[in-house]
């Protein structure tokens, strides 16, 4: 079959598009027609190569939503023209994912990063070329993409497809942070360093679950003003003064939580230093460079310090979850969203990378 795919080659200021050959699904796997995906950081990191390598050239893209075309011998639970929100991949047999934490599944590195099946197979070509794809068990950069059943979440169809994608990482990650990661209460504090779609999504879920005191933090006005009408009790501009200690001024004696989405070094230690006594400091991603945290004051003063990935979700279950919260108008994540045209994706990858804009989607199925 032929698809248009934005593929990511050396050299490229952003991913291009082109016209490749694209697999049937295979046992255990869904052909998925791509109706919107979400941009996420890890894609401009990815495609920029810093961080993790990846092969080249390959498809990116791992916030998919669309319909499902066809589907694999042994696949079940899937039909044609179900609706479905694509998530990672995950091998569903260690230990990890009969505990329902698929983000920590002992293979995620080479599922997710390796561009490739698991039997070392591409879905992708280009007159003979391999493509590598299945990033995060996906690749939704793209017409039409391969998925495995047990990573595609089907979906209400009275939901609009195109602001469901970023479910699939983006808003998981930061409401999953609060909601299962850091487990915060009705009554606590929280400090949300970065309010990108991450931190949005925690300052969302954290009005959900009754934080008393929700304080967002970040260097761009017109993010922190969002933060506040959807939820955050306090704001402060990191520009303007020492953030601990407008932190520490408004609550007295520090937060009890709080999630950095930054990579900033300065940032993970902020994030340390505002926490009250047994206060836990979440975080998303690695700092970039080196960063020695103060291990006598953690001791000292009990604090803990979390990494989170997927925000400790089951997609399956907390997705439909996050969904219903939605359709409630509880958790307005569309907001945090513009829609791009496919053929515009680089001026999506711009816009992202320059905070012009939270969260880009693609629409793909136009």
């Amino acid at each position: 079959m032929k698809t248009v795919a934005a593929v990511s080659r050396l050299g490229a200021s952003h991913p291009q598009l082109e016209a490749l050959e694209i697999e049937a699904p295979r046992a255990g796997e869904v052909l998925v027609r791509i109706v919107a995906t979400g941009i996420c950081h890890t894609d401009l990191r990815v495609h920029a190569g810093h961080g993790l390598a990846v092969p080249r050239p390959i498809v990116l893209g791992h916030e998919g939503a669309g319909i499902v075309e066809s589907v694999g011998e042994g696949v079940t639970r899937l039909a044609p023209g179900d609706h479905v929100v694509l998530s990672g991949s995950s091998c569903g047999h260690c230990t990890s994912c009969r505990n329902n934490l698929p983000s920590y599944c002992h293979e995620m590195l080479q599922r997710n990063f390796g561009g490739l099946r698991m039997d070392g197979t591409s879905a992708l070509s280009h007159d003979g070329e391999r493509i590598f794809g299945h990033f995060f068990g996906q690749s939704s950069f793209a017409q039409l993409a391969i998925a495995s059943e047990r990573t595609a979440v089907k979906v209400p169809k009275d939901v609009p497809l195109e602001i469901l994608g970023p479910l699939g990482c983006g808003i998981i990650t930061g409401a999953g942070a609060i909601i299962n990661s850091l487990q915060l209460g009705a009554g606590q504090t929280l400090a949300v360093f970065g309010t990108g779609g991450v931190g949005l999504s925690a300052v969302m879920a954290a009005r959900l679950v009754g934080a008393a005191r929700i304080i967002a933090i970040d260097v761009l006005p017109q993010r922190l003003t969002l933060a506040q009408e959807l939820g955050a009790t306090d704001v402060i501009d990191a520009r303007a003064g020492d953030a601990v200690e407008r932190i520490r001024a408004l609550t007295g004696s520090g937060v009890d939580v709080s999630f950095n989405t930054t990579s900033s070094p300065a940032v993970f230690t902020h994030s340390l230093e505002c926490l009250a006594m047994r206060g836990v400091a979440g975080f998303v991603t690695a700092p970039r460079g080196e960063w020695h945290p103060g291990m006598f004051p953690m001791l000292a003063h009990g604090h803990k310090l979390q990494g989170i990935l997927g925000g400790d979700a089951a997609p399956q279950v907390f997705i439909p979850m996050l969904i219903e919260y939605y359709r409630q108008g509880r958790l307005p994540f569309d907001r945090l969203m513009r829609v791009y045209p496919f053929e515009q994706i680089g001026a999506a990858f711009t816009d992202m990378e320059q905070g012009r804009t939270i969260k880009p989607v693609l629409r793909i199925d136009a």
